[in-house]
């Protein structure tokens, strides 16, 4: 692929949420200049990531805080506000200190093999040919809609979390609520408090943990991810691996009947959804609480998946490019795992740089 008319690079970073930022922060630590060897490339129209789509009722206090971008604390944010407010202002603040020059918004169509050794990263603002790429684009671009018969039959309303607008607008109606996992229940709680009637659908009977989420649980958590990741199989969610953790929230949810859990149906109806075994539940609404998957497709030029689906891990590096590192991928995908993934891009990314400078 010839990189005629790209500007030259060392570094593209693709995306600025949490593990984007954390990246072009240590590659500025290590002496790299924004906008002269690297870019951060962000298709979001403000700083904050996925953060600033979340819905207006998930305050700052509801997602019990946010481990903080290296080199900066957040300090003195009000639990009571929306965390897209609280965050995206945080996001800001720090682009602005350290300088990294976010470009936004630009979509990233299409990565490929370039010229000289170099990868050609092709996007609505031109292209860019770099040395290496640090890829950072999460999951909220990927919703994941489950299929089911009969679905295009239904009458009333079906929406996924991406575009949960806030339980008051479910007032009076009968919502379904499926998915087992922590969107699925704050979803549930909320909206139970103005709908006629929830029900609830999982496909497996929710794990509720006792305890706290301590060291040892998160390095169990990380460890079961990354097992699936060296396979070259996609990750799965956290919440798959460590249970719903149960607060006061949900013991009180769960003695009113709000929690009370159907198995997953086996057709929707123009009026609600039913099961094999005769059973029918009438609904307004169905929301999808199926959460999501890797922001991947881009790369599809590369040919990184393995035939399991994913995209073999070795650290942060594709095992089949040394050149692409995912942050915010499988293990990574919690905010304490993106800083430490970034900043192991960044070193291994040093090495590479150091390793090959006529690749320049």
């Amino acid at each position: 692929m010839n990189n005629f008319g790209a500007r030259d690079v060392d570094v593209v970073v693709v995306g600025a949420g949490q593990a984007g930022l954390s990246g072009a922060y240590h590659l500025r630590r290590v002496g790299l200049v924004p906008g002269r060897d690297f870019v951060v490339l962000d298709h979001s129209p403000e700083p904050g990531g996925a953060w600033q789509f979340r819905w207006p009722s998930l305050t700052y206090g509801k997602v019990h805080g946010m481990h903080a971008l290296p080199g900066m604390e957040l300090t003195g944010a009000d639990d009571a506000r929306p965390s897209s407010e609280v965050i995206g202002e945080y996001f800001a603040a720090y682009e602005e200190r350290f300088g990294l020059r976010v470009q936004r918004p630009v979509d990233v169509a299409a990565v490929r093999a370039g010229e000289g050794g170099r990868l050609l990263v092709e996007t609505s603002a031109g292209s860019w040919s770099a040395r290496a790429l640090i890829n950072a684009t999460g999951t909220w671009d990927r919703p994941f809609w489950p299929r089911y018969r009969g679905q295009e039959t239904f009458r009333g309303r079906q929406l996924h979390t991406a575009g949960y607008p806030g339980p008051e607008e479910f007032a009076g109606l009968r919502v379904v609520v499926v998915g087992g996992g922590a969107s699925g229940t704050q979803h549930l709680l909320e909206i139970a408090e103005h709908a006629a009637e929830t029900t609830w659908v999982t496909r497996r009977p929710p794990v509720f943990r006792e305890g706290p989420f301590d060291e040892n649980v998160g390095r169990a958590v990380v460890a079961k991810v990354d097992e699936r990741v060296r396979l070259g199989l996609p990750p799965k969610s956290v919440v798959s691996v460590t249970g719903l953790p149960l607060n006061d929230a949900l013991r009180a949810a769960r003695e009113r009947g709000i929690l009370d859990r159907l198995p997953m149906f086996d057709r929707i109806t123009p009026t609600g959804v039913a099961w094999d075994d005769g059973r029918t539940v009438q609904a307004d609404v169905i929301l999808w609480a199926t959460g999501f998957r890797a922001a991947l497709d881009h790369l599809a030029p590369l040919r990184l998946r393995e035939p399991g689906g994913g995209i073999l891990m070795d650290g942060t590096r594709a095992v089949r490019d040394e050149r692409v590192h995912l942050v915010g991928y499988g293990p990574s995908a919690s905010t304490i795992g993106a800083n430490r993934a970034g900043r192991a891009a960044v070193r291994e990314i040093k090495e590479l740089l150091e390793r090959a400078p006529a690749l320049v």
